[in-house]
């Protein structure tokens, strides 16, 4: 069995966040013998048990320096249309990038409501999502470019240039 990750990987887990991989544990549920990652989410007490083989388990490994690269290109991207349709649409759009667990998506997302609060009120929606996508940008940015780079998310902002 080849595994994608081992014990004390930090990982992320796609519309939960980043954490680490504690455990590697066999299971047998409904009479089959499975193999899971523990998987422990930073600043939480939360676990998951994730499957192994399981191409729908949406855990994929820290960003790297170079996606690091790409996901600041993206939030610097000023000439984007901004989504005039009503909140609840766009908020339900946005979710489902942010589901994906893909930084990209997530920074599209953290791009997009950053250039429309300039433009109007957030609702209170949209403001919880701009934080929820911040702080997923945030942590993985800090794993993948180093906690003495980033020590802050006001740090984060300035590294993307987004202010």
């Amino acid at each position: 069995m080849s595994l994608q990750f081992k014990i004390g990987d930090n990982a992320v887990y796609a519309g939960s966040g980043v954490g680490r991989i504690t455990a590697i544990e066999a299971k047998e549920l409904c009479g089959i013998k499975q193999t899971f990652y523990r998987f422990q989410l930073f600043n939480s007490n939360v676990e998951a048990l994730v499957p192994v083989h399981n191409p729908e388990a949406k855990l994929r490994p820290i960003i790297t320096r170079d996606d690091a690269q790409r996901v600041v290109s993206i939030v610097q991207k000023k000439d984007v249309k901004v989504d005039k349709q009503t909140w609840n649409r766009r908020y339900r759009e946005y979710m489902e990038k942010i589901k994906t667990g893909s930084l990209y998506e997530i920074a599209e997302v953290f791009r997009d409501l950053y250039l429309l609060r300039g433009e109007k009120e957030l609702s209170h929606g949209e403001k919880k999502m701009l934080e929820l996508a911040r702080g997923y940008l945030f942590r993985e940015l800090q794993l993948c470019i180093g906690e003495e780079t980033l020590k802050t998310e006001d740090d984060m902002v300035s590294f993307l240039g987004s202010k």
